[in-house]
């Protein structure tokens, strides 16, 4: 039955009621007779909940700020003009571990008087040599192999003046060819030789190039 029917259904009921039962006050049975049928209907279809009504929420406008990623060392070498200008820019302060020192010291005792371009095409030699399976696969490895490179000592690199501008340049010489900063004209070279001697391989070779006092070959 609808709360609607229920109601109209009661309060005929209360009115009979005031009629046939003498003595019984009129008013008094109706609001009673409400008030039970306001609980009945209550109890069979209760009132809805009320409704949760969520915060005002806030919002705080601020930028967000990411953090940029530095360039790689080797994007910003890469954009010096010169191979000089690239010398310049290499940090030769950088603690060195022995291949380095191995690789910057050939660099030193074979081309310190050289031009930078002869330096480096020395330097990337040794590099090639080791990528290449007839030679050691290190640079300590390559400058200490027997009868090589005649500033050797056997296979102790004599002492080297590292406080010396010509050191510092050598170190920054083999950090550049190391890292494949900047390219030389020795190219893949595996060999080289001073051009005032002329060894009996020289003929086997395939030559790519003369740089001042150097001629490389594959």
């Amino acid at each position: 039955m609808s709360r609607k029917t229920f109601s109209i259904s009661a309060i005929a009921a209360v009115a009979i009621a005031t009629v046939m039962i003498p003595g019984v006050d009129g008013a008094a049975v109706l609001a009673q007779a409400a008030n039970d049928q306001f609980s009945a209907t209550e109890a069979a279809d209760p009132a809805p909940a009320a409704e949760l009504v969520p915060e005002t929420l806030e919002y705080i406008s601020e930028p967000v700020v990411q953090p940029l990623v530095a360039a790689p060392e080797q994007d910003v070498l890469r954009e010096a003009g010169s191979l000089g200008e690239l010398v310049g820019m290499v940090d030769t302060a950088a603690p060195m571990n022995d291949e380095m020192h191995c690789l910057a010291g050939a660099v030193y005792f074979e081309a310190r008087g050289e031009p930078l371009a002869g330096q480096l095409a020395v330097a990337q030699v040794i590099v090639n040599r080791t990528e290449d399976g007839r030679f050691p696969r290190s640079y300590c490895g390559v400058v200490r192999q027997r009868g090589q490179f005649s500033f050797m000592r056997g296979r102790t690199m004599p002492q080297i003046r590292d406080r010396s501008a010509a050191w510092e340049r050598a170190v920054a010489i083999a950090q550049i060819a190391h890292k494949g900063l900047w390219e030389s004209a020795a190219g893949d070279a595996v060999f080289f030789h001073a051009r005032y001697v002329r060894p009996g391989w020289s003929r086997t070779k395939t030559r790519l190039a003369q740089i001042d006092t150097h001629i490389f070959y594959r």
